[in-house]
Parts: structure tokens; sequence; C-alpha cells
């Protein structure tokens, strides 16, 4: 990709520092200025990583800028990429890049209008673990996958984030905030979901923010539910449960597990580009998969709690911009994003409705990302 895109980031919170830190792992990737709606937040960030500081308005008149990644808050999410479209600028968001159907369905009617591009995290799912887990999968080594369970569960977000409020407001919640990470990589190793049903609950009507900083001792009003427990039926033919939770002390469960005719395997935590592959047998003995030589799941970093993890936050954004130069579908892209809304969204719906629910949209499954796919995106 000899074509370099001029990147724009739009919010400068917490997970703007992982883009800045990142973007410049890839080819044709320069991330020019950052802009966010508090001037003084935009000016630190981009003092720390040496770009410009600008208004949202400025970014988006910003002739050097060809991409928006935008980084704010989820329910501004459809308004932001709307604008940078009108604007004539490709868009990426933080996921979930809309937070209905509906937008959805209006931001992929402006981007065809306009000839632009539109993609969404989550990327983890192409980082070297889940890619190897998907190369698995379609050598046939597994058999047909018959069914899964995969799991995201925790007490919740008050008790490590600073201002966590939003996060039990409709438009989040377990399924919306965390279940993108899980219903894609999900997507891509099986393919696109046909129906869904689900209970959902809420456990308390409050939560108290113990985590330090301003807001410690506030109590949140819980809008949306906590505790959701759902069945995805693929048109592939799985049958996987799926629980999200923010009501969990503690518990055993593998994050995602799949089932085939002819073995199991334990899929590593898909927040993640890395971790480690289980493979079980017919006759249940398991054994670590060693893993393969893929960029994406080489240690490049360790996080605040001292663990050593690969990170390519970006590579959706890579390949979505390579996907722009050679003309070809992008893997973050929004027929992909738009499947994993109506997937969480139904699930809500099915909760409040307990009835089964077809979907009324569908994607291919994205391509696979091999060694050498990614190392193509790398510098």
């Amino acid at each position: 990709m000899a074509t370099t895109y001029g990147v724009g980031i739009m919010g400068a919170g917490n997970i703007s520092a992982a883009y800045l830190r990142l973007a410049p792992l890839f080819r044709g990737l320069e991330v020019r200025a950052v802009a966010d709606i508090l001037p003084e937040a935009a000016r630190r960030r981009a003092e720390e990583f040496n770009v410009r500081a600008q208004t949202p308005e400025e970014l988006l008149k910003n002739s050097e800028i060809d991409v928006v990644v935008n980084l704010t808050i989820p329910a501004t999410h459809y308004r932001v990429t709307m604008d940078t479209l009108s604007a004539g600028k490709h868009a990426y968001s933080e996921k979930p890049f809309v937070l209905t159907l509906e937008e959805g369905k209006s931001v992929r009617a402006a981007a065809a209008e306009r000839n632009l591009q539109v993609g969404s995290a989550p990327d983890t799912f192409l980082g070297g673990a889940h890619q190897q887990v998907r190369a698995l999968i379609d050598s046939g080594k597994l058999g047909r996958i018959n069914s899964g369970t995969t799991h995201v569960m925790s007490r919740g977000m008050e008790h490590w984030h600073p201002n966590p409020d939003f996060f039990f407001q409709v438009g989040a919640g377990p399924v919306l905030d965390i279940g993108p990470y899980y219903i894609t990589d999900l997507i891509q190793l099986i393919g696109p979901v046909k129906r869904v049903t689900a209970f959902t609950g809420t456990a308390r009507s409050t939560r108290e923010v113990t985590a330090e900083g301003p807001y410690k001792g506030t109590i949140i009003k819980v809008g949306t539910p906590t505790t959701i427990h759902g069945v995805l039926e693929f048109h592939a033919g799985a049958i996987v449960t799926i629980g999200a939770s923010w009501d969990v002390y503690s518990h055993g469960h593998h994050n995602i597990e799949l089932y085939g005719s002819e073995g199991t395997v334990y899929v590593p935590d898909p927040n993640f580009f890395g971790g480690d592959i289980v493979l079980a047998d017919k006759e249940g003995s398991k054994a670590r998969l060693e893993p393969w030589d893929h960029p994406f799941g080489t240690i490049n970093e360790t996080d605040n709690a001292g663990n050593r993890r690969a990170n390519y936050r970006a590579a959706g954004l890579a390949d979505m911009m390579q996907a722009v130069a050679l003309g070809r579908p992008a893997r973050c892209g929004l027929d992909v994003a738009l499947h994993a809304v109506d997937v969480m969204t139904s699930l809500l719906k099915a909760g409040e409705s307990r009835q089964v629910l077809t979907l009324t949209t569908s994607c291919e499954r994205p391509a696979a990302l091999s060694p050498d796919d990614a190392r193509a995106l790398l510098r």
C-alpha cells in the first residue's frame, strides 16, 4: 500500500492513547490530528504524541485528514460517523459503531452514496491466536462446529473505572460494551447468525462507584440489563449459548468453547489479540496448541497489571485503508459490524419479549488474515 492516509482521532479519552501509540506500526497510516469537545484534553494528548490539536469542527474540515477514527462515547458514535461521511472522509469507529439497526442502515446508505468506507472495532479477532483458531476450523480438523458456549462475566466497571455511569445505561451494558468482541469473533469463526433468543435481568437497581476519582461514592442508577443469557443459532447450523453479566464475582467458565464433530477448541479471550489455544480430541484429551508465527500474536507490550500482551489495535483501521486502496472488502467492514449490532440488539429485544427473533441482516465471514496478510499491513 503505497498511499499514505491522513488519520484524525476524534475523542481524546483513554483509548486514544492506544491508537496514537500503535497506528505508527502500520503501513499507510499517519495520525495528523486529535480533537475533543474538551480543548484541554485534545491539547494534552496532541502534545504527548506530537500531533496537532484541533476542535471537532476543525478536524472534519482538515483537508489533510482522509479517515476519522471515532473514539467518542457510544451514544454519539452515530452522529460523529454521519458528520464524518458528510465531510467526505472515511470513518472507523470504536465498538459498537451504532446502537440501533436503523442507525446502521442510515450509515450504510450515507457511505454508499458518497463512495466512502466505514469500519468498526473490534479488530482483536485479527490477532494471531484467533486467526490460528480460524485456520484450524477451516482446515476441517474439528469437523463441523455443532455448538458452543461463550461467557463474558465480571462484577462490573464501577470498581475500576473513575466515571462508569454510561456503562450502565441504554446503549451499553455487558452485551453492547463487551459483547462486540465475542460476537464478532464468533461471526468470523462460524459465520453469520440466523436467530436468537434470550432472558435478561438486573441484579441491582443502583451501583456505588468505588474506584478512586472524583465520582467515588456516587450512586449510579442502572438503566439497562446487567445479566443476559442467550442462545445464538448460526446459518451454518451451530447453536451457541452466551452468558454476559456484570453481576458475577467469580466463575469457572472459559471465554469461548466450540464443539465440533471431531473435537473441541478452547478459544482465548477475544478482548485480546493473543492467548493460549487448547484442543481436545474425541477422547477428551486436552493439549495446548503451539502458537504459529503470526505477527499479530507477537507480544509487544506490558499492560498496567503487568501482563505481557500482543496488542495491535489499529490493525482493523490499517486493513480498511488497504481495502480502500485495493478495492476489496474490509475485514472490519460495515456489513460485519452491522450484523454484530443486529445480534446484540436482538438479544436485548428477545430478553424483553421472551421471543425467538429472526435477524434481518447477514454478512459474509470476514476473510481470514494469514501471517503473510498481516505482515503486509505492517511497516
